[in-house]
Formats: structure tokens, sequence, C-alpha cells
């Protein structure tokens, strides 16, 4: 009964910054990992950025040192800080949250569009 939703997906200038966020429905007592993933058009889903219950944190190649993925626990809602945006950052950005092997749950995706 786990809902997620994703918003603050838009369009932006190459170099521009967007906050996207994932709220949960409702308390999630026990997860492995949340991230962000993304997908663009006829291309491969990818993980963008990690975050494992015990705090540690995974980035793409591409993203690292631009992205940062956070999380407010009491609200229940994980969050993605993009910054220095690239026209390659373009796709659907979807939330996951892992609660078991195989057991995870997926957001709607919001679209995030880098041009000019």
């Amino acid at each position: 009964q786990v809902q997620l939703v994703e918003s603050g997906g838009g369009l932006v200038q190459p170099g521009g910054s967007l906050r996207l966020s994932c709220a949960a429905s409702g308390s999630i007592f026990s997860f492995i990992a949340m991230g962000w993933y993304r997908q663009a058009p006829g291309k491969q889903r990818e993980m963008v950025a990690i975050l494992s219950s015990g705090g540690s944190t995974n980035y793409a190649d591409s993203v690292k040192g631009r992205f940062t993925i956070s999380r407010d626990g009491a609200k229940n809602t994980l969050f993605l800080q993009m910054n220095s945006l690239k026209p390659e950052d373009t796709a659907v950005y979807s939330c996951n949250i892992r609660v078991g092997v195989l057991r995870n749950y997926w957001g709607q995706g919001t679209q995030v569009t880098v041009s000019s």
C-alpha cells in the first residue's frame, strides 16, 4: 500500500538547477535503499543516486559532484538536488524504495528537460 509521487521536474536551461521530491504515502519502518533512476527515450533506465538505510550514498559517474540525494525521514520524502544541469540529463526521473529482495516501489516519474 505504499505510494510514491515525484514532483519538481520541468524545463531548465543548461547550467540551471532543479530539486526533485518523492513523497511516500505512509511510514516505511524498514527499507534497504531509496534512490533515483532516470530513463531517456530509447535508452535503458540507469541509476542516478542511491541512499542506503545506513546513510551511505552512491552516484552515477555522470552526475557525481552535481547531484545530491537526501531525505526527510519525518516527512517520508526523498530529494534529488540537481545542479549544473546538462542536456544529457534530460530524462524521466523516477523514485524507488526497496524494502526487500523482490519488493520495491516506484513512483510515476517526473520529466526533466534541459534545453536552451
